[in-house]
C-alpha cells in the first residue's frame, strides 16, 4: 500500500518549536503568558482593520463567546448558513436557542442574501426577530458580504462571521473574519495554520475582547478570592498552543500561497474533462485561501457520481471527502426552520472534496492526477 494522501494534515513552519522552548524555559505553561500575547498581536496585526483577538481554545469556543456577547439567551433564534460544519449551529443549542437554517447561493456556495432576506422577514412576522446572522466562509471562500451586510444593517440585526476556514481570504481587499460585530477563527489540525486545536475570537473594541477573556477564564471576579457573578468557561488558549501558533504564523501567507497552487493545479487536471467543476473565485473581488479545492461532477454528463471517484481515490490510499452535509439535513437539527431551494442539497450530492495540503509533494501531485485521469477515462 502506497502511503496515504490526506485530505489537509498539518504543515509546520520549523520555528514552532522555538516559542515553545521558550515557554518551557520560563515556566509559561498555563493559559496565559508571553505566546498569547505574541499570538493575539500577531493575528491582529495580520488581519489589520484596527481589530483586537482574543486567543481560545477552539473556534467552537469563539463562536458559543460571540453569541453570548451578542446577548443571545433561551429561546431566541440564530439564523445560520445550512452548508457548514456542524459546528457553527451546535454552539447556538448550547445558549438554549433555536437555529434557523438558509440555503447556500451558487456563485460561492455561502449564504444565499436572497433566502436570508426571506428568513428574517418571515420570522419577524411570527413575532421572532433574529438575535445574530452566522455567515460561513465556506472552504475559504468569502461570502457575498455587501449583500448580507446590507440585510443585516436593514434589520439591524448582529453578523457572527464564522471564518474558521478563511484565514488569509479577502473580500474586496478585506480579511475574512473582521466584517461582523465578531469574527471566529480555527486552528485546527487541519486547517490552512493550527495550533493542534485551538481557535480565536476577533472583536472591533477592547471591551469586547477583555469580556471574552474574562468569560473564558472561568469568569472569576477581581477580587482575592474565587468569586463568579457570571457563568464562566474554561476556553482560553494555553501558552504552549499559542507558541505553536506563532511560528505558524511565520509561514501564512506561503501556505495560502500553496493551498492556492493546489487550487490551479485541480483547474489544470480538469480542464478537459466536460461535466466537472472546480471551485474558484467568480469574480476578482474574491480572494480565497482555497483552504479545500472542491469539485462538483455532473453525472449525466460524466456518467460517474462523486462517491464513484471518491472510492476511486480511496482504493489509491488517497483522502478526499463529500461536501458539507447540509445542516438541514441533519437529524439532530431536523426540526429547526430552513428557508431557501435546494443548491445546499445539490451541492453535497454533487460535490468531493480534494486533497489540499500545503506540504503535497509533486509525487503526491503525480498520483492525485494519474487516478483522476484513469477514472474519468474509463
Amino acid at each position: 500500500m502506497q502511503e496515504k494522501i490526506w485530505l489537509s494534515s498539518p504543515h509546520m513552519g520549523g520555528n514552532e518549536l522555538k516559542y515553545i522552548h521558550e515557554a518551557f524555559d520560563a515556566n509559561w505553561v498555563a493559559p496565559l503568558g508571553p505566546n498569547v500575547n505574541g499570538f493575539e498581536s500577531d493575528l491582529e496585526k495580520y488581519l489589520k482593520q484596527d481589530i483586537k483577538v482574543a486567543a481560545l481554545s477552539s473556534g467552537t469556543a469563539a463562536l458559543h463567546l460571540a453569541l453570548i456577547e451578542c446577548g443571545v439567551v433561551a429561546g431566541d433564534e440564530v439564523i445560520c448558513q445550512s452548508m457548514t460544519f456542524s459546528a457553527s449551529a451546535n454552539p447556538i443549542t448550547y445558549q438554549g436557542a433555536i437555529p434557523v437554517f438558509v440555503d447556500s447561493e451558487s456563485d460561492t456556495w455561502n449564504i444565499c442574501p436572497v433566502a436570508l432576506e426571506e428568513a428574517i422577514t418571515d420570522r419577524m412576522t411570527n413575532g421572532k426577530k433574529p438575535k445574530a446572522i452566522i455567515v460561513v466562509h465556506l472552504y475559504g471562500m468569502p461570502a457575498k458580504m455587501d449583500e448580507i451586510i446590507a440585510i443585516a444593517k436593514k434589520y439591524d440585526i448582529a453578523i457572527i462571521e464564522d471564518a474558521a476556514e478563511a484565514l488569509g481570504s479577502t473580500y474586496k481587499d478585506k480579511n475574512c473574519g473582521t466584517f461582523g460585530k465578531f469574527g471566529i477563527l480555527s486552528f485546527n489540525g487541519n486547517k490552512i495554520i493550527t495550533t493542534s486545536g485551538g481557535g480565536a475570537l476577533v472583536c472591533h473594541t477592547e471591551e469586547d475582547k477583555q469580556k471574552a477573556v474574562f468569560l473564558s477564564t472561568q469568569a472569576r471576579d477581581n477580587a482575592p478570592h474565587y468569586q463568579h457573578t457570571h457563568i464562566g468557561y474554561n476556553y482560553r488558549m494555553s501558552n504552549i498552543v499559542a507558541g505553536i501558533g506563532r511560528g505558524q504564523m511565520e509561514v501564512l501567507d506561503s501556505r495560502v500561497q500553496s493551498r492556492r497552487a493546489m487550487n490551479s493545479f485541480y483547474q489544470h487536471i480538469f480542464a478537459d474533462i466536460k461535466g466537472v467543476t472546480v471551485f474558484k473565485e467568480p469574480s476578482d473581488d474574491y480572494f480565497s485561501n482555497h483552504w479545500l479545492s472542491a469539485i462538483l461532477i455532473d453525472e449525466k454528463r460524466t456518467g460517474k457520481n462523486r462517491e464513484d471517484l471518491r472510492l476511486a481515490l480511496l482504493d489509491h490510499n488517497i483522502e478526499s471527502r463529500p461536501l458539507w452535509k447540509p445542516m438541514h439535513l441533519q437529524p439532530v437539527f431536523k426540526d429547526s426552520p430552513y428557508y431557501g431551494n435546494k443548491v445546499a442539497e445539490d451541492l453535497f450530492d454533487k460535490g468531493l472534496c480534494l486533497p489540499s495540503g500545503s506540504n503535497l509533494t509533486t509525487q503526491d501531485q503525480n498520483r492525485i492526477a494519474e487516478v483522476i485521469k484513469n477514472f474519468f477515462a474509463k
